[in-house]
């Protein structure tokens, strides 16, 4: 069974720092696609960050969050991470990882996502 369980979400003021953890179990961690999604209130939810493996890592943002916001891996620990730091009002909402064990195309649409965590929520302060 596949578990992706997030943490690290909380209250910062604006131009501050968390770190969002994403624990996966029951997958082949090291490889496929791993992503990060946020969906704010009375919002669609919209991509933010992925890894993906192909004979090497690659990494893919939104250009909103380009600069401020990186994503990581510890495959010792099977867990990928989210580096927030500059973090503004409109970063506020739910912080989603998402997993798949294959090589995602388009991985900015979250339907081609086997596998979601239940999200953890950050709100940034004004």
């Amino acid at each position: 069974q596949v578990q992706l369980v997030e943490s690290g979400g909380g209250l910062v003021p604006a131009g501050g720092s968390l770190r969002l953890s994403c624990l996966v179990s029951g997958l082949t961690f090291s490889k496929g696609t791993m992503g990060w999604f946020r969906q704010a209130p009375g919002k669609e939810r919209e991509f933010v960050a992925a890894s993906r493996w192909n004979h090497g890592y690659s990494e893919h943002y939104a250009d909103s969050v380009k600069g401020r916001l990186t994503i990581s891996r510890d495959n010792a620990k099977n867990t990928i991470y989210l580096q927030m730091n500059s973090l503004e009002p409109d970063d506020t909402a739910d912080y989603y990882c998402a997993a798949d064990p294959s090589y995602v195309v388009n991985y900015f649409d979250s339907k081609n996502y086997d596998y979601w965590g239940q999200g953890t929520q950050v709100i940034v302060s004004s």
